[in-house]
């Protein structure tokens, strides 16, 4: 591996990148954003074909955190990639980013214990590394918004059965079409309550000291590397972040130690939520660049990002690549409005977020659109 060096260019973030197995158009990646639209079977919805399509301009995609398994679903109408109807719902889904000339990896997650009996088999209990119930909420269909449930621990005998639910699914997606594989590693979901003290109690083999905590997530990538290659594979992390009740004594140690034992895997990129998801980039005193020292493939940069910083971040090579989330959803040509400095489309009402139909998730207009609009309203008889 090498490391990418700064370009010391203002348009670098606009300008192709070569990273890993992916040559991408620009450095602006869409984050995995979770919209709840999955259909019967947790197939993808009927509109996530031209969703994903319309933003096929950003540099990647990164679609949507995606189930491993049914056992780790957590929330409503979230889709997966471990049957074959997922899989061919999903190639419709890579067919046509490809056939707009986009890059579209998947990220894959296990929720763990931010999860719901109703979720699980039989209304068995979710599961995580220690009977610890998470303080946060999920949305069950004809309930709304409740509790998470309280989890058991995972066995021993349990946990290689979960490494190979994600082995096969970073292989049922590149047969689905997608270019890569994401490992969901952070906000508090199964991986990430592993890493974590405060979440993981156990004094087995995984738990008690980092290197033990660390065990999981290495055997969940090093697995997933050598089914699919490394250089497809990419990692998420979020070292201070309180979603799904997350939280460590010691954030910098744990992740300093997960990075520096991630890096000899060869991945393609590193994908690090900086500061609170969706709130404050500075909540804990952290050190971002003591990760990108001991990471020699890509830093890909999340949180709060708006053009300038993003520009500065690239120019100055504290990063290769910025996800953004929310700007995505409103702006499908979001490169296109970075570049030429247009306003950005604002987010419809919060409903629209997470499940429903088109409205607020293919419906947003492009400034094509509506320069198009304009041009017929100016020639429109008075």
């Amino acid at each position: 591996m090498t490391r990418i060096h700064p370009v010391h260019s203002a348009r670098a973030l606009f300008e192709p990148v070569h990273i890993g197995a992916f040559q991408l158009d620009n450095r602006i990646v869409m984050a995995p954003l979770t919209r709840n639209r999955a259909g019967p079977g947790l197939v993808p919805g009927p509109f996530a074909v031209e969703y994903y399509m319309q933003r096929a301009s950003a540099g990647m995609i990164i679609a949507e955190a995606t189930q491993v398994s049914a056992q780790a679903q957590g929330y409503a109408n979230t889709p997966g990639c471990y049957t074959d109807a997922q899989v061919h719902g999903w190639q419709k889904v890579t067919d046509a980013v490809h056939a707009e000339g986009g890059t579209i990896v998947v990220q894959l997650w296990h929720t763990g214990r931010v999860s719901h009996t109703s979720f699980q088999k039989d209304g068995q209990a979710p599961v995580g590394p220690s009977a610890i119930r998470a303080k946060t909420k999920t949305f069950v269909a004809g309930e709304g918004f409740v509790d998470v449930s309280m989890p058991r621990a995972l066995r021993l005998d349990e946990i290689p059965g979960i490494v190979d639910d994600f082995r096969t699914a970073s292989l049922r997606a590149i047969e689905a079409g997608f270019d890569g594989v994401e490992i969901h590693g952070a906000h508090g979901y199964l991986l990430d309550a592993f890493l974590r003290d405060g979440t993981n109690q156990r004094t087995d083999a995984y738990g008690g000291s980092i290197a033990n905590r660390t065990k999981f997530l290495l055997e969940v990538t090093k697995s997933c590397a050598d089914a699919i290659g490394a250089d497809r594979l990419g990692v998420r992390i979020s070292p201070v972040s309180t979603a799904g009740d997350s939280h460590d004594s010691h954030p910098q140690a744990l992740f300093n130690h997960v990075v520096e034992s991630l890096n000899p895997i060869g991945l393609s990129y590193l994908h690090v939520v900086e500061g609170d998801t969706g709130g404050a980039r500075d909540n804990i005193a952290f050190d971002y660049s003591a990760l990108r020292d001991r990471f020699d493939s890509a830093y890909m940069a999340n949180n709060g990002y708006d053009c300038p910083m993003a520009v500065d971040a690239i120019a100055s090579g504290r990063a290769d690549l910025i996800s953004f989330g929310r700007p995505f959803i409103a702006n499908p040509d979001l490169v296109e409005r970075l570049s030429k400095d247009a306003p950005l489309n604002k987010l419809m009402a919060q409903d629209t977020l997470y499940g429903g139909g088109a409205h607020g998730y293919t419906d947003y207009p492009t400034i094509k659109a509506v320069d198009i609009a304009r041009q017929k309203n100016a020639k429109a008889p008075a």
